[in-house]
């Protein structure tokens, strides 16, 4: 068993450590709210992440064992119109029609 005071100065360490690290993002916000970097990235990320995305369940749907599933890919083309007419109709809430396409593709896979 170790020595007590070995206990707490780990614990110690390990509580400043974690404080310090919750706090370097609130830290550096400031400066960040006006770079030209971070306005790029919140223009562009939820074009990547849609598209990772969309890459990711067609590559799935076609590289299948027995070759092209249709009725998977029928799923994913229906899938991917409910996230781009969501995420059209909606004012551009990427994590709303990211969770709705993907709630989509899951039902009908699962249930048909």
């Amino acid at each position: 068993m170790p020595d007590l005071g070995y206990v707490i100065a780990a614990l110690v360490i390990a509580g400043a450590i974690t404080v310090a690290l919750r706090a370097v993002p609130f830290a550096v916000l400031k400066p960040l709210r006006e770079s030209r970097l971070v306005l790029a990235l919140g223009l562009w990320m939820p074009v990547g992440i849609l598209g990772i995305l969309a890459a990711s369940t067609w590559t799935g749907t076609f590289t299948g064992d027995a070759g092209i599933h249709w009725t998977t890919a029928a799923h994913a083309a229906l899938a991917a119109a409910v996230t781009i007419a969501v995420h059209l109709l909606c004012g551009r809430r990427t994590l709303l029609s990211i969770g709705l396409g993907t709630l989509t593709f899951v039902l009908l896979v699962n249930l048909l």
